[in-house]
This record gives C-alpha cells, structure tokens and sequence, in this order.
C-alpha cells in the first residue's frame, strides 16, 4: 500500500506546486469547449436511462458542472 500512498502524495503535491496554473487551465475557453461536449454527451446518456420526471435535476446538475469549468460563469 506504500506505493499507492507514494503516488497519492506525489499527485497532492504536484496540485499544490501549481494551483495557479490549474485554475487558468480550468478557466479557459479550451476547457469551456472540452467541458461542453462531454457534459452535454453525459447528460444525452443519462436523460436516455432516466424517467422524463428527472431530466430538470440532470440539466440543473449539468449547469452547476458547467458554471465551475471554463469561461461561462
């Protein structure tokens, strides 16, 4: 278990040395393009396998993903 710790640490580490560059990265207009199309496929998919009465939660959970990734806020 002391590798999986190792690289847990490692990877904790790495976010924390570059916090700044992270937050730019996830606010950007690649990562608002990016986001998009997979939230909208991940949102397709799931509006398929639930009943019509969900499918106001699944685009409320889809606009608050959306308001925290890329340049829509």
């Amino acid at each position: 278990m002391g590798s999986l710790d190792d690289i847990t640490k490692k990877a904790q580490d790495f976010i924390e040395d570059n916090k700044d560059k992270i937050a730019d990265a996830l606010d950007s207009e690649q990562a608002e393009d990016i986001s998009d199309k997979l939230l909208d496929g991940v949102t397709e998919a799931a509006k398929k396998v639930l009943p019509e009465e969900h499918h106001d939660k699944i685009d409320g959970v889809r606009d608050n993903i959306d308001g925290a990734v890329g340049t829509e806020k």
